[in-house]
C-alpha cells in the first residue's frame, strides 16, 4: 500500500529478549521423573584436543552407551548451566536488563518422561508453570519452543524418533496437554527449533542412520522424518488455535542468507539452490504445501515421501502465524563442483569481504537485513528474529568484570541493519539474543563457546561454582531495550 513515509523506529510493541534451550541450560536430567533426550547422549569436547562431538553421527551403540552412563562430565548437556534450580534467579536478571520476552523450550522427557506415556509427570508440568508464573512476575513474555533437539531418547530406541508416524500422535498428544496447561500463560509458541536442520540428520530427527550405505538412503530417512514433523507441526497449529485463540504459532529456521561466490551464472545458480532448499521448510509451513522446485530434487536423489490421504490437507489449512528464525552468519558458496549439492558445506567457500569468530562463523550483519527483506517479500507474515549472537573465548578482566566489547559490536551492528529493515517495510515482532546467559554450547557442548550477557562460573570439564556475573554487555543491552533501539552506544 502507497504511503509517503515509511516508519523510523522499532514499533512500541517490540519484544525485545533473549532465547536458550532446555537442553543446554536446565541439567536436573535425572530427578523430578524426567528421562534422557538424545541431546544428553551427545559426548562432550575433550579440553585439550581438537575433538568435537558429531552431533549427526550417533549410532545404536553409542546411545546405548549413553544411557548406560550417569556421567555429566562427559554429557555436559546433562548438567546445562543448573537453570532448574536457579531460575527465579536468572529471570531476575533478565528482568534488570528490561526484557519483554524470554524464549524457553519444554524438555519433552521431562513431561512425558518416554515420549509416548499414557500420563504426563507433573513435577515437569508445574516446573513449566513455575518458570512462566516467574517470568509473568516480571511482565517477561514466554515464547515457547515445544521440540528444541530434544526428542526422549526412548523415542528414538523403540521406533526410530521421527522417522516413525508414530512420534506424530505422540507429540501432538504432547502438545495438547500443554495449550491445556498453559492456555493462561503463553501467547507465542514455536513447532520445531531450527527445522531445516532435520536435513542433516539425528540431532533434529532423533532417527538412527546405523543401517544405511549412502547419501540417498539417509535423505529418504531424514525427509520422511520431516514430513511427519510437518504433518505435527499443522495438527499442532489447529489445536493451539481451538484451545487458546488468541495464541500465536510460528515455524522456526535456521536462516543463512546464500550468496554467489562470484557473478559466474553458475555460482548464482549455486547459491539459489542453497536458498530453496533453505526456503523449502518454510515454503511447507507457510504457504502450506511443497513447493514443485523439490520434486526435482526428490526424484534425483530417490526421495519418496510416504504420506496419508489427509496429510496435504492438513499442512495447507494450518500454516503457522509467524516465522522466526536464527541468524548467525550469512554464507558464500561455488558452483564449480556442480549444482546437484544436498549440503551447502559441499560447496562453501569464505567470503574475502567478513571476519569470522573463533569458531569460524562470517560475521555479516548486513546478511541479516537482506535475510529479512527476502523472507518479507516471499511470505508477507510477521517475522521475528529468535537467535542473534556470538561465541567467544570470554576472560575475566583483573578488575574482576568481563569486558566484551566483542559482542558489544557485533550486536550493534545486528540490531542497525534490523532498523534498516524495519525502515524497508518490513514486520519484525522482536529481536531475541542467543543466549542471555552463557550455557552448554549445542554444536560444541563447550561452555568456553560463551554467547551471554551474564557469566557462569562453570569450565568445560564441569568445574566451577555456576555463580553469575554481568559482563560489560548486560549493561549495554539494558540502555538498548530502555530506549526501545534508539540508543546503541
Amino acid at each position: 500500500m502507497y504511503n509517503n513515509d515509511f516508519p523510523h523506529h522499532f514499533p512500541k510493541s517490540f519484544l525485545w529478549g533473549g532465547a536458550t534451550a532446555a537442553n543446554q541450560i536446565e541439567g536436573a536430567w535425572n530427578i523430578d521423573g524426567k528421562e534422557l533426550s538424545d541431546a544428553e547422549c551427545i559426548k562432550g569436547a575433550r579440553p585439550g584436543t581438537n575433538h568435537r562431538p558429531t552431533l549427526d553421527d550417533a549410532t545404536l551403540s553409542s546411545i546405548e552407551e549413553a544411557v548406560n552412563s550417569n556421567s555429566e562430565k562427559l554429557y555436559p548437556k546433562r548438567h546445562g548451566n543448573d537453570f532448574y534450580h536457579r531460575y527465579p534467579e536468572d529471570i531476575k536478571l533478565l528482568a534488570e536488563m528490561g526484557f519483554k520476552a524470554f524464549r524457553v523450550s519444554l524438555a519433552w522427557s521431562r513431561i512425558f518422561p518416554n515420549g509416548d506415556d499414557e500420563q504426563p509427570n507433573e513435577k515437569g508440568l508445574q516446573f513449566y508453570e513455575n518458570v512462566f508464573k516467574e517470568m509473568h512476575k516480571y511482565g517477561i513474555e514466554p515464547v515457547v519452543t515445544l521440540s528444541h533437539y530434544d526428542v526422549p531418547v526412548s523415542m528414538t530406541l523403540r521406533y526410530n524418533g521421527w522417522a516413525s508416524r508414530k512420534a506424530v500422535s505422540a507429540f501432538t498428544n504432547y502438545t495438547k496437554t500443554v495449550f491445556n496447561r498453559y492456555k493462561s500463560l503463553v501467547r507465542y509458541w514455536m513447532t520445531f527449533n531450527e527445522i531445516n536442520t532435520g536435513a542433516s540428520g539425528f540431532h533434529a530427527t532423533g532417527a538412527l542412520e546405523d543401517n544405511l550405505t549412502n547419501e540417498d538412503e539417509k535423505l529418504q530417512l531424514r525427509y520422511q522424518a520431516l514430513h511427519h514433523q510437518f504433518v505435527a507441526s499443522a495438527i499442532a497449529t489447529k489445536q493451539l488455535h481451538e484451545i487458546i485463540p488468541n495464541a500465536k504459532m510460528g515455524c522456526m529456521l535456521a536462516r543463512s542468507e546464500t550468496y554467489p561466490a562470484t557473478c559466474d551464472p553458475v555460482d548464482v545458480l549455486a547459491a539459489q539452490h542453497a536458498n530453496d532448499l533453505n526456503y523449502f521448510f518454510t515454503d511447507v509451513q507457510v504457504r502450506g504445501e511443497y513447493p514443485e522446485y523439490m520434486n526435482r530434487f526428490f526424484a534425483e536423489h530417490h526421495i519418496k515421501i510416504q504420506m496419508e490421504p489427509n496429510d496435504e490437507t492438513l499442512i495447507k489449512k494450518y500454516p503457522v502465524d509467524y516465522l522466526s528464525f536464527s541468524y548467525y552468519c550469512s554464507a558464500t558458496v561455488s558452483g564449480s563442483h556442480g549444482l546437484n549439492f544436498t549440503n551447502i558445506d559441499q560447496v562453501k567457500v569464505s567470503n574475502p569481504h567478513l571476519s569470522a569468530t573463533d569458531w569460524g562463523w562470517e560475521i555479516d550483519p548486513i546478511g541479516l537485513r537482506v535475510a529479512l527483506d527476502d523472507m518479507w517479500d516471499r511470505y508477507h507474515i510477521p517475522l521475528f528474529v529468535v537467535e542473534n549472537g556470538v561465541g567467544a573465548h570470554d576472560q575475566i578482566a583483573s578488575d574482576g568484570k568481563i569486558h566484551d566489547d566483542y559482542r558489544i559490536q557485533y550486536f550493534r551492528s545486528h540490531i542497525q541493519q534490523m532498523k534498516e529493515a524495519i525502515k524497508d517495510g518490513v514486520n519484525l515482532m522482536g529481536y531475541l539474543t542467543w543466549a542471555p546467559i552463557d550455557l552448554v554450547s549445542f554444536s560444541t557442548s563447550e561452555m568456553s563457546k560463551r554467547y551471554g550477557f551474564v557469566y557462569v562460573d562453570l569450565d568445560d570439564e564441569g568445574n566451577g561454582s555456576m555463580d553469575r556475573t554481568p559482563k560489560d554487555s548486560f549493561f549495554w543491552y539494558q540502555k538498548v531495550i530502555l530506549s526501545n533501539g534508539e540508543n546503541l552506544d
